[in-house]
């Protein structure tokens, strides 16, 4: 395993995710399914305040998941295998977390649906990031 490569990687699909994140979450009209649920979650004020605590958490999540790649790694790896690791990581996400929170949480069903939607692309998005960042170590033989 390259070690510099995951931790590259790691990086490279930290921020992707985040973009990716305010695009679908933010920027999209995904933003309103979450406004009837003010008791549920946070304000954007009070998210903000506790962002550090997620950029670093996430991170370190990120990494597992580009250092679980890399043990998998193909010769042909890159942007379409990276996607096939995020589809299984976001399809992963979709019914270990979205699935759990639709249960747990006092939300809708459209709203569950809308995360659903949003974490696989999001989670595919990092996957292909990690495929394209992450090259494994120069061996010794060659």
């Amino acid at each position: 395993m390259n070690y510099a490569r995951i931790a590259m990687a790691g990086a490279a699909a930290t921020v992707v995710y985040f973009v990716s994140g305010f695009v679908v979450f933010g920027l999209l009209p995904l933003a309103k399914y979450y406004a009837p649920y003010p008791g549920v979650y946070r304000s954007t004020d009070a998210v903000m305040s506790y962002f550090p605590i997620g950029i670093g958490s996430t991170f370190v999540a990120i990494l597992v998941l580009a250092a679980i790649y890399a043990t998998g790694y193909k010769e042909k790896a890159g942007i379409v295998e990276g996607a096939r690791f995020g589809i299984l990581v976001g399809l992963f996400m979709v019914g270990a977390v979205v699935g759990d929170e639709y249960v747990t949480l006092n939300i809708g069903r459209t709203l569950a649906l809308v995360m659903a939607a949003g974490r696989l692309v999001e989670w595919i998005v990092v996957g292909m990031t990690i495929g394209l960042v992450y090259k494994p170590a120069m061996s010794a033989a060659r």
